[in-house]
């Protein structure tokens, strides 16, 4: 396929969906089911494979990504009802203050986002949003967009995530040197992508009123009998402690013994946050005086709201799927590669390219550094550090429709797609952008 045609094919899809979800009304699902069997079939490919291509795209995407929001939003709920986000959300305010809650949400955010994946440090925190927003009469997007932002610069600058220590191996970077690097980068791109430009934006989209997850997420009445915020802070901390325990499992346990073995299981994303709604239930529900039949019917509860977003974030999956599957990514890297520019901004680049074209910041980065890193070993006077922190800038790119946390900003905060891409999209496109411009601004220091 030529690459003219990819980018046209590619391109086509996208504005069809923009088109026809937040222009005509259509059922976002819907619409990205049928757009991306048409995309495939344009590219060529046949319609057996098509259909099966999307849904092995949308499963391998729910197969993670369904578990965390579920776990997510018992915990959340549970935080909820037993009146532990209105503790942290009153202990917040009193230190913070009303006129720096937006700022606090995204040290908060960095601070949660060093070891978790981005989807699951929105899940652990959008209950606290959803409460300091109604507490303190905070438009929600002034404290959502900063720690949704935060999330994002550390999933993308910041090891020991996944797709951070991939790139660190492909380019033979020093990992004490990258979070330094990354830390001194990323917090100055958090500011500005979060707390600064969500105060631009923020008078600038209207919501229709509170979206419907917050409800469940919110007592209208401060609880009498609030959990205290220790346990309350330690109950939300747990599965990002648990994470940091099964980061460091080879470091403190031999490869392959026992010890190494569990710590890696109860580090390992999903058992995390299992362990900790579990812990939950303890804590903030019975130990609180909840009944088991009442805590029951508060995860039931919890769940039905989520339906939709599941759906989504898997036709977001199979979608990108279809991109990858039908040849219009490598299209479209080729094309990227046969640009003759500096190692930095080609790095960027093809995260950029792989990004759109497969939705995923974590394909994005490991696959651009999989193909820039053998060509920066031939080569002298790049950062390798700087490769890894551009790599990563580039992979969260434009905040595209394909990607799991476009659809979960736009159904946690009740955004229509068009208010989606005007917040979320230039937020991610802000981060990527200033993470180029810093990274070439350092090169001139660093090599």
């Amino acid at each position: 396929m030529s690459s003219v045609l990819a980018v046209v094919l590619a391109t086509t899809a996208i504005v069809a969906v923009v088109l026809l979800i937040g222009r005509y009304k259509f059922n976002p699902f819907i619409v990205l089911f049928t757009v991306s069997l048409l995309l495939a079939l344009g590219a060529g490919m046949p319609p057996q494979k098509a259909v099966a291509s999307f849904e092995a795209g949308a499963g391998h995407v729910l197969g993670h990504i369904a578990t965390v929001i579920a776990l997510g939003t018992m915990l959340g709920k549970m935080l909820a009802e037993s009146g532990g986000a209105d503790q942290i959300a009153l202990t917040i305010t009193r230190v913070a203050g009303k006129g720096r809650m937006s700022w606090a949400m995204m040290i908060i955010g960095l601070l949660i986002g060093l070891p978790v994946f981005f989807e699951v440090g929105f899940v652990l925190l959008i209950p606290l949003v959803f409460t300091l927003a109604r507490r303190t009469s905070t438009p929600m997007l002034l404290l959502a967009l900063p720690m949704g932002a935060a999330l994002s610069v550390t999933h993308a600058m910041v090891p020991p995530h996944p797709a951070t220590l991939l790139a660190l191996a492909a380019y033979h970077a020093d990992t004490g040197r990258t979070i330094f690097w990354g830390v001194i980068v990323g917090t100055p791109i958090a500011a500005l992508a979060g707390p600064i430009y969500a105060k631009y934006i923020t008078p600038r989209v209207r919501l229709e009123g509170p979206p419907p997850l917050a409800e469940q997420f919110s007592n209208k009445d401060v609880p009498a009998n609030m959990p205290p915020f220790g346990i309350t802070v330690f109950t939300i901390l747990s599965p990002v402690l648990l994470m940091l325990i099964g980061s460091v499992a080879d470091v403190v346990a031999s490869p392959g013994s026992l010890p190494n073995t569990i710590l890696h299981f109860v580090g390992n994303t999903d058992i995390a946050l299992v362990l900790a709604t579990i812990l939950s239930f303890y804590v903030l529900g019975l130990a609180r005086g909840f009944s088991r039949e009442t805590i029951l019917r508060f995860t039931n509860e919890s769940l039905g709201p989520t339906a939709l977003i599941m759906l989504l974030v898997g036709a977001g999956g199979g979608f990108g799927r279809e991109l990858v599957d039908s040849g219009i990514s490598k299209a479209i890297t080729d094309l990227a590669l046969g640009a003759h520019v500096p190692l930095l901004v080609l790095a960027w680049m093809l995260a950029v390219v792989v990004r759109v074209a497969a939705g995923s910041a974590t394909v994005a980065m490991s696959t651009a550094s999989g193909i820039v890193g053998p060509i920066l070993l031939q080569s002298h006077g790049t950062s390798p550090e700087l490769m890894v922190l551009v790599t990563g800038a580039g992979s969260v790119a434009l905040g595209p429709m394909n990607d799991a946390g476009f659809w979960q900003i736009k159904e946690y905060l009740g955004l229509s797609v068009g208010q989606t891409m005007k917040t979320w999209s230039v937020i991610e496109t802000l981060i990527a952008v200033l993470g180029l411009v810093f990274c070439l601004l350092l090169s001139q220091f660093i090599h």
